[in-house]
């Protein structure tokens, strides 16, 4: 199944869809695609089936006012864990991958509030001339769980979409020589969508600790990145175990992999150079696609002023 949050051109409130070849099938019911997650996809097959029997209204996905699949998680995680990215971003800075890398899976909490759908604009972080993305898949939790091994965890992954992490890299360089973070040089924007699939959809793909899809970011329609899933070196069931480790993950938490390798700008102009692969500005055109999961296409804007701290 496929699954969409959009803005209803009938009643202009946010529903879940189903997608089915190029249509949303808009669920009558009044719960959110959150409230139908939490019993290992029974009562979303039941949705799915009232939708397509009976939909609230029917609408082209290429017209649809689309909003993320989770519009508020009620926390995000995101990890780092493919090798690539961390070995190149570390070679062209100078430094080594830290062993305790390779030990568990390390994250970091992102900002719920800023969360934006597929296709809206995304603002320079304020103060901010270093503005990048970051191409990422990310896993919807479907229950409630706790301290659950890498083995059992994938069974509370309600399905899959694409994560767009925004970062303001400058910001982020300053903040973090405090031992902490990142922080404002990432919570201005995440964008995630366009629509949620369920991990049966993708079960013929599966390869080592992910699945065969190619991950392909642009700008203004020039080709920057091409990675692949499947060389993930940290599982989602890693990533989950690790993450409900003496605490909770609730339905609907978002658990981002971190970037693909190739992933995002600092990778790139730290190993070819800021001249071929400069830092965002506003009115570039970033489209972030994985196969199977769709695409995330967003227009630069320019960031608000800085606002005096005295």
């Amino acid at each position: 199944m496929r699954w969409v949050t959009y803005v209803s051109p009938r009643d202009g409130r946010e529903r879940p869809g189903l997608l089915h070849q190029d249509e949303i099938y808009g669920y009558a019911g009044g719960d959110g695609l959150v409230d139908l997650l939490g019993d290992r996809g029974h009562r979303l097959k039941l949705a799915a089936e009232e939708a397509f029997g009976k939909p609230f209204e029917v609408l082209p996905y290429a017209d649809a006012e689309l909003r993320s699949p989770v519009p508020v998680p009620p926390s995000i995680r995101d990890f780092m864990s493919f090798e690539e990215h961390v070995v190149t971003s570390m070679e062209a800075t100078g430094f080594p991958v830290d062993p305790t890398w390779y030990e568990f899976p390390v994250f970091y909490f992102t900002n719920p509030a800023a969360v934006k759908g597929p296709h809206d604009p995304v603002a320079i972080a304020p103060g901010s001339s270093e503005f990048d993305f970051e191409l990422e898949v990310a896993a919807v939790i479907d229950r409630d769980c706790s301290d659950v091994s890498a083995q059992e965890a994938e069974d509370y992954i309600a399905g899959y979409t694409i994560l767009g992490d925004w970062s303001a890299r400058d910001l982020q360089s300053r903040e973090m020589r405090q031992s902490l973070g990142p922080a404002k040089g990432k919570d201005s924007a995440t964008s995630v969508g366009p629509f949620l699939v369920t991990p049966d959809e993708l079960a013929d793909r599966r390869s080592g600790k992910g699945y065969d899809l190619e991950m392909s970011a642009y700008v203004n329609d020039q080709p920057y990145s091409a990675g692949n899933w499947k060389t993930i070196y940290w599982s989602f069931g890693q990533m989950i175990s690790y993450a409900s480790r003496g605490t909770r993950l609730k339905r609907g938490d978002l658990i981002g992999s971190g970037t693909v390798g190739t992933g995002c700008i600092l990778e790139l102009s730290r190993v070819h150079g800021t001249e071929k692969y400069p830092w965002l500005r506003p009115g570039d055109q970033v489209r972030l696609e994985i196969e199977g999961l769709g695409t995330i296409d967003t227009l630069i804007t320019p960031g608000a002023g800085v606002i005096p701290l005295e």
